[in-house]
């Protein structure tokens, strides 16, 4: 019977992408799979090295910065308006979303001090942009953000402290058009990010009870839509109907990359467009 990578030698390879047949080889023994793990280090090694020669001459810029243009490019075309809001959020704010002491997601804030936190979400900031615009403009109208947001998420290959949201809405729209158009959202960002196959599928949530969620064929949760006139509206003094829906940008990155790890997508210290610095 042999043996198989040690830990270590399969974090390297993983990291380097090895692909999976090359992370299930097995040896007759330590000097064989030793011997065979430099040459297969150094191999993927030298074709990450040259992919990184290929970024600085070619596009110079990550995937994720990459999508986002995309993205945003998209749906402005698409009749979306794009706003940017503060990156640090009032704790009135998020309370207006349910967010209180006794709110699940509440422990997983980063606060900054007692009043302000590092924003969990973006819908409490849009929530509050759309307000002012819902009297300013005609309906129906759309909104978007793309932004860093942050929690204490448990760290593992589908979760980071910090991701890239996409969040758009569009208030105003007839109520039975509602599930169509939520539909037709989240076929227009799918498509402009590379996915091509995905299932929709209904689910709970902890803020909008109910939702639809933009599922990969791997299970990777996406993105999650809801629907209003919704309960959290009366906060914001919102009677409109909508639809909303929200993507992660480093889990659409994963799907389209066959990635399995979050951490290569997103922003980072060790790696450069999903590639490890440490080659």
């Amino acid at each position: 019977m042999g043996i198989t990578w040690s830990k270590t030698q399969k974090d390297r390879l993983r990291a380097l992408r090895a692909d999976g047949a090359r992370l299930a080889d097995s040896f007759e023994g330590r000097p064989q799979r030793d011997q065979a793990f430099q040459d297969l280090e150094g191999a993927l090694a030298k074709a990450r090295r040259k992919e990184l020669e290929d970024l600085r001459a070619g596009h110079g810029r990550p995937g994720l910065c990459r999508l986002q243009t995309t993205l945003e490019g998209t749906l402005v075309g698409a009749g979306f308006v794009q706003v940017a809001t503060p990156t640090i959020m009032s704790r009135g704010l998020l309370a207006k979303m349910g967010v209180t002491k006794n709110h699940d997601l509440f422990e997983q804030v980063f606060w900054l001090d007692r009043d302000r936190c590092l924003r969990p979400m973006l819908a409490p900031h849009l929530y509050y942009v759309i307000k002012d615009l819902l009297r300013l403009w005609e309906k129906p109208l759309g909104i978007f953000e793309v932004g860093s947001c942050f929690r204490k998420d448990s760290q593992g290959a589908r979760h980071s402290n910090e991701f890239t949201m996409l969040n758009l809405c569009e208030f105003g729209l007839p109520e039975e058009d509602r599930g169509g158009r939520l539909r037709e959202m989240a076929e227009v960002v799918t498509r402009a990010a590379g996915v091509h196959e995905y299932e929709l599928e209904e689910s709970a949530s902890t803020v909008y009870g109910g939702t639809l969620d933009v599922v990969s064929v791997d299970g990777l949760e996406l993105g999650s839509g809801a629907m209003g006139p919704h309960p959290l509206d009366h906060a914001w003094r919102i009677t409109d109907t909508w639809v909303g829906i929200g993507f992660g940008l480093e889990r659409l990155l994963m799907t389209v990359n066959r990635e399995t790890s979050i951490g290569k997508m997103g922003r980072s210290l060790a790696y450069l467009d999903g590639i490890p610095l440490s080659i």
